[in-house]
């Protein structure tokens, strides 16, 4: 009875380790690119948006809540519905400004 051994002959000791690095070097590329570099830039167009909004401008909450501006404070705004008035949290404003100028 033989017994036969698969030698590979073309790869090295040392490779393994460096082809690992180079995967998850790559996947982590991969990642930055497609997941954390968008988030990042739709989290800061959402910061200009909340920076840049005046009083008298027509807005949209992300629970749907269309408004008149009237108030601005540090985090949050007043607007005045069609009930009478509101204080909500500038990070709970939709930066779609398309639905906002659709109900003017």
């Amino acid at each position: 009875m033989q017994t036969f051994f698969l030698v590979n002959e073309g790869t090295q000791q040392g490779s393994e380790p460096m082809q690992l690095i180079i995967m998850l070097g790559g996947m982590f590329l991969i990642m930055y690119f497609f997941m954390i570099r968008p988030q990042m830039k739709k989290m800061k167009e959402a910061k200009k948006f909340q920076e840049s909004i005046s009083v008298g401008d027509r807005i949209v909450t992300l629970g749907g809540i269309h408004g008149e501006v009237i108030e601005i404070g540090d985090k949050d705004i007043v607007i005045k519905i069609d009930q009478g008035r509101m204080r909500i949290e500038k990070a709970a404003l939709s930066p779609d400004r398309k639905v906002a100028e659709a109900t003017k």
